[in-house]
């Protein structure tokens, strides 16, 4: 589905940020960045991620951060100050 009709079906866009430890340097933690369209407050892709993660990878998850942001909205008017024109 286009971005956009997955908006309209209340799908937002959302970041995850998942710190996790290195398997052999396990006192090291690295950084992954995940990012897709999720339903809210479920999240049940990003969940459907996590379980896929535990499952199959081998770095152990330290913390995972959530952002998200409603991208359809009105549209913002600023009024212009002046206007020129250029030949």
């Amino acid at each position: 589905m286009s971005p956009f009709s997955l908006q309209v079906k209340n799908y937002r866009l959302t970041t995850a940020e998942i710190l996790y430890h290195l398997p052999d340097y396990p006192r090291l933690l690295q950084s992954y960045i995940w990012q897709d369209y999720d339903l809210l407050p479920d999240f049940p892709i990003l969940h459907r991620f996590i379980q896929f993660w535990e499952k199959n990878l081998e770095g152990k998850m330290h913390s995972v951060a959530i952002a998200h942001v409603e991208l359809v909205k009105p549209a913002e008017i600023r009024m212009i100050q002046s206007s020129f024109t250029i030949h």
